[in-house]
């Protein structure tokens, strides 16, 4: 019973929703991260863990695997307006998710709502925080908060500048 309420709490962890995030301290060189660090068009290429065992993450943004997001492509506009498509591979069914996102200077944090066809970015009241950790012309570290037992830990995405 114990390890069904711990995988239910993970679960539910990575589900953030837009408030439920402390704020840190930027990681990359000291440089305020901002907005137009994070545009552009990402790919996903390693996700690694901070205090959690990947054995016991189940999912990613209620999604899929967390092993399904690798090698995702993340296109992130200017506008706010965005999507992600998971690669697909034989475990993974290939999908493009819209989404819009924005980067809170204050905390910085990287936030998103996943938009299904005919949502508006302003009625949708759930999203993701994360906290962004780095982000300069090349890299993009992102770390998703999950509780496990009774502390914090981190699903760390990590993102490198997509070829033109």
């Amino acid at each position: 019973m114990k390890r069904i309420l711990v995988i239910a709490a993970i679960l539910c962890s990575s589900l953030m929703v837009l408030q439920s995030c402390s704020s840190t301290k930027n990681a990359s060189a000291g440089a305020s991260l901002k907005r137009g660090n994070v545009t552009g068009n990402w790919v996903l290429n390693d996700i690694t863990f901070e205090g959690v065992p990947a054995a016991n993450v189940k999912s990613l943004f209620n999604e899929a695997s967390y092993k399904c997001f690798i090698g995702s492509t993340w296109r992130l506009t200017n506008s706010g307006n965005g999507s992600y498509m998971l690669p697909g591979t034989t475990d993974c069914p290939s999908r493009t998710q819209d989404i819009f996102w924005s980067v809170s200077t204050t905390d910085e944090t990287f936030q998103f709502k996943k938009l299904n066809e005919g949502d508006k970015a302003k009625n949708v009241t759930e999203g993701y925080r994360l906290i962004l950790s780095h982000a300069d012309d090349n890299n993009l570290t992102l770390k998703s908060p999950v509780e496990y037992g009774s502390s914090s830990a981190y699903i760390v995405l990590n993102y490198t500048k997509a070829a033109k």
